[in-house]
C-alpha cells in the first residue's frame, strides 16, 4: 500500500471503502495483460458495490484473455480532502495504480444525479475533463448505463457512449481498442470504427444546431457516423454471464446480499417508466438455472440473504416454482429469501406462504396513485381491490410492515389525486384493524411520495415538470390529510429532483453548466449531504442558460429531442399515443395479454428478440 495512503486512512470514516482485497476480487500479472479497464462507478463504494449490472460487467471483462478490468468509487468528502492535501490520485482497488494511467476509463451511470461525480473523478484522476482535451488514444472515456440513453449533457466530457446492455458490446469495443493501439491508430480513427459498432455513439460525430428558441433543430451525423444508435440488447439470459463467483464486500454496503436477476425488460407499460421501455423486451432466464446460480452464489459468498430482483419480479412466470426449489437449501442454509417491491395484483397467498419461510421483513406496494383514473392514466393496471386483497392477505398471514410509494406531480393529477393517498392510507389502516392475525405487533405503514420526473423514452417524455412551488403544495396538502396515528409519511426532496429533470432531458449545451457547477464544489449531488441547488443555479446564471427550459417547459411534438439519435426500438409514434391515451386514462394491456406494437421485438444480428 501507498505509505501515503497508510497515514491518510486512520483520518477517515469507513476505510474498508478504499482499500481493495476482498474475497474473489480479481487480480492478473501485469506482464499479461495488454488492455487495462478502470471501471468507475461515480458514487461510493457502498452503492456501487451493491450495483448488480456493475459486478456482471467487472466478470464480463475479466474473462478476457489480456484485459484486466479494476475499480474505483467516488471517495466520500473527507477522503477527497485527504486526497487532494496529500496528492494522492484516484486510483484503482486491486492494483492501486493512478487510473490515468489505464487505457479505458469507464463509467457505469444509471442516475443523472451521479454526472458531477464522474468529473470529480476524471479530476482526481488527473485527467483532462474535455474529450477535445485528450488528443491521444488513451486515456479513452467511455460511459454506460440507463443514464446514456440521453448522454447529451456529458457528451463533451466523453469520448463514446455505450446504449444498452452492455455484456456482448463491451468485448467488441476492448477487442477494436486492441487492435487500434497495436497498430498505432489515432484517436479520431479510433473513434469512427467505433462508431461502426451496434450501441456505440461518439458525440463527437454529430453537430447540433439550435434554433432562436433555444431548441434543438437538427443533429447531422459526421464523418460516416449513423444517423440512429440502436440499443444493444442481450438475446438469450441463459448464455449471459451471471457471476456467481463474485466479490464479497469488506465492509456492510446498500444490498449486502445475494441478487438473482431473473429477467430484463418489463410487460407492464407503465407510462413513467424509462426502465420499463428501455429494457423491453422481456427475456427471462430458465427456472433451473436460477436454482442453480442461487445456490452456488451462496455457498461460496457465505450471504445468508438471497432477493429474487427484477423490474417486475411476481411477473416472473415461474415464481412460485422458483421459491420451492431454493426453499430446502435456503431453509437448511438459514437464508431468508426475499422480493423487492411487489405489485399488488401479484401478491397471492401461494406467494406469502413462500415468503413465510424467511423471516417477515417488511413488505413494499407501489400503487404511484392515489385514485383509479390517475392510475389508469399512467397505465399502472391497478386497482383499489387489487391492493385491499394484498393487504387482506400479508396482515392475516401476520405482516405489520408495509410500505406504499407513490409520486406526485403526474401528468393530469389533482388534489382529488393526492387526497386519494391518504384516503389509501386510512383504508389499509382500517383494513389491518380488522384482518391483522397479531394485532400485538402494532402497525407499520410508511407512505412515500416522490416528485415526478418526465424521462426520455417514455410516453411522458413531452411533458413538463410541475413547478417546485406547486410540488411543495402538494407535499403539504397530503401531509396534512394524513392523520392517522400509524401511518408514517415521507417526502422526496425538491431541489434533486428539479435538476434530475434538468439533467434528464438536457441537451449539449448543459456540458459548460455542468463544468462550472464542479468548478463551483458540486461533486456528491444524488447525497443531500452535497447538494447544493444555488450552486447549480449560480452556474446556470453563469453560463446564460435557465433550467426551467429544461425542467418545466411542455414540448412539441414535432420538436427534435436531444436524444433523438438514439433509440430503444420502441418507436416515438407508439410513446406519443400513450400520451394521448393517458389525457384519456384509457390502459393499454400488458404484452402477455395482447402485443401493443411498441417496436421492440424486432430483428438484430440475426436473432428475434420476443417476449
Amino acid at each position: 500500500m501507498d505509505k501515503r495512503l497508510e497515514r491518510i486512512l486512520p483520518r477517515v470514516q469507513k476505510p474498508a471503502r478504499y482499500v481493495g482485497g476482498e474475497y474473489n476480487e480479481v487480480q492478473k500479472d501485469k506482464r499479461d495483460v495488454d488492455v487495462r479497464f478502470a471501471f468507475c462507478f461515480p458514487d461510493t463504494y457502498e452503492i456501487g458495490m451493491s450495483n448488480l449490472g456493475f459486478r456482471i460487467l467487472y466478470a464480463v471483462m475479466n474473462d478476457l484473455p489480456g484485459v484486466w478490468c479494476e475499480r474505483a468509487f467516488a471517495p466520500w468528502t473527507d477522503m477527497e480532502a485527504q486526497m487532494r492535501a496529500a496528492g494522492v490520485p484516484l486510483y484503482a482497488l486491486e492494483s492501486g495504480d493512478p487510473v490515468g494511467g489505464f487505457d479505458i476509463i469507464g463509467f457505469s451511470v444509471g442516475y443523472e444525479m451521479a454526472y458531477t461525480a464522474m468529473l470529480n473523478m476524471l479530476e482526481l484522476s488527473g485527467v483532462p475533463l474535455r474529450s477535445a482535451q485528450r488528443p491521444s488514444l488513451a486515456p479513452l472515456v467511455v460511459a454506460g448505463g440507463t443514464a446514456m440513453y440521453n448522454p447529451e449533457p456529458v457528451a463533451d466530457f466523453i469520448d463514446l457512449a455505450l446504449i444498452g446492455e452492455g455484456e456482448e458490446q463491451l468485448p467488441e469495443l476492448i477487442a477494436l481498442y486492441r487492435r487500434a493501439k497495436g497498430e498505432g491508430w489515432d484517436k479520431p480513427r479510433f473513434l469512427r470504427a467505433a462508431a461502426g459498432i451496434g450501441g456505440v455513439y461518439v458525440p463527437s460525430l454529430y453537430e447540433i444546431s439550435y434554433n432562436l428558441d433555444g431548441t434543438v433543430s437538427a443533429i447531422t451525423p459526421q464523418e460516416g457516423a449513423p444517423e440512429r444508435v440502436y440499443k444493444r440488447a442481450v438475446s438469450d439470459m441463459d448464455r449471459s454471464r451471471f457471476p456467481t463467483k463474485t466479490i464479497v464486500p469488506s465492509t456492510e454496503i446498500v444490498h449486502d446480499r445475494v441478487t438473482l436477476e431473473l429477467f430484463r425488460g418489463c410487460i407492464r407499460g407503465c407510462r413513467f417508466c424509462q426502465a420499463g421501455y428501455v429494457y423491453r423486451p422481456v427475456r427471462c432466464r430458465s427456472r433451473e438455472l436460477l436454482a442453480r446460480y442461487g445456490q452456488e452464489a451462496i455457498e461460496d459468498s457465505g450471504y445468508q440473504e438471497m432477493t429474487l430482483s427484477s423490474l417486475s419480479t411476481s411477473d416472473y412466470p415461474e415464481l412460485a416454482g422458483l421459491c420451492d426449489d431454493l426453499a430446502a437449501f435456503c431453509g437448511k442454509n438459514h437464508v431468508n429469501l426475499s422480493l423487492p417491491s411487489l405489485r399488488a395484483d401479484s401478491f397471492s397467498m401461494e406467494l406469502m406462504e413462500r415468503l413465510q419461510r424467511g423471516r417477515k421483513a417488511g413488505l413494499t406496494f407501489a400503487p404511484e396513485a392515489g385514485t383509479q383514473r390517475l392510475r389508469d392514466a399512467i397505465n399502472k393496471n391497478v386497482t383499489e381491490e387489487d391492493l385491499t386483497a394484498s393487504l387482506r392477505t400479508a396482515f392475516a398471514g401476520g405482516w405489520s410492515a408495509v410500505k406504499l410509494y407513490f409520486m406526485l406531480g403526474l401528468p393530469t393529477e389533482t388534489d382529488e389525486d393526492v387526497l386519494g393517498i391518504a384516503e389509501m392510507a386510512n383504508r389499509a389502516v382500517h383494513t389491518w384493524r380488522e384482518y391483522a392475525s397479531n394485532k400485538n405487533r402494532p402497525l407499520r405503514l410508511t407512505v412515500s411520495t416522490s416528485w415526478f420526473v418526465p424521462k426520455p423514452f417514455t410516453a411522458f417524455q413531452w411533458e413538463a415538470q410541475i413547478p417546485r412551488e406547486e410540488y411543495e403544495r402538494r407535499v403539504k396538502l397530503l401531509r396534512e390529510a394524513i392523520t392517522a396515528k400509524a401511518v408514517t409519511y415521507n417526502w422526496h426532496d425538491g431541489e434533486t429532483s428539479f435538476l434530475e429533470a434538468v439533467l434528464a432531458r438536457g441537451d449539449r449545451r448543459l456540458c459548460a453548466v455542468l463544468e462550472e457547477a464542479h468548478r463551483r464544489g458540486a461533486r456528491l449531488d444524488a447525497w443531500s449531504d452535497c447538494f447544493d441547488l444555488n450552486r447549480w443555479l449560480e452556474a446556470f446564471s453563469a453560463c446564460g442558460l435557465d433550467p426551467a427550459f429544461y425542467a418545466n417547459r411542455e414540448r412539441s411534438r414535432d420538436e427534435v429531442l436531444p436524444w433523438s439519435t438514439i433509440s430503444c426500438y420502441v418507436s416515438e409514434d407508439f410513446l406519443w399515443r400513450q400520451r394521448e391515451l393517458a389525457y384519456a386514462s384509457v390502459t393499454t394491456p400488458d404484452c402477455r395479454t395482447r402485443c401493443s406494437g411498441c417496436g421492440a421485438n424486432v430483428v438484430e444480428g440475426g436473432e428475434c428478440y420476443h417476449g
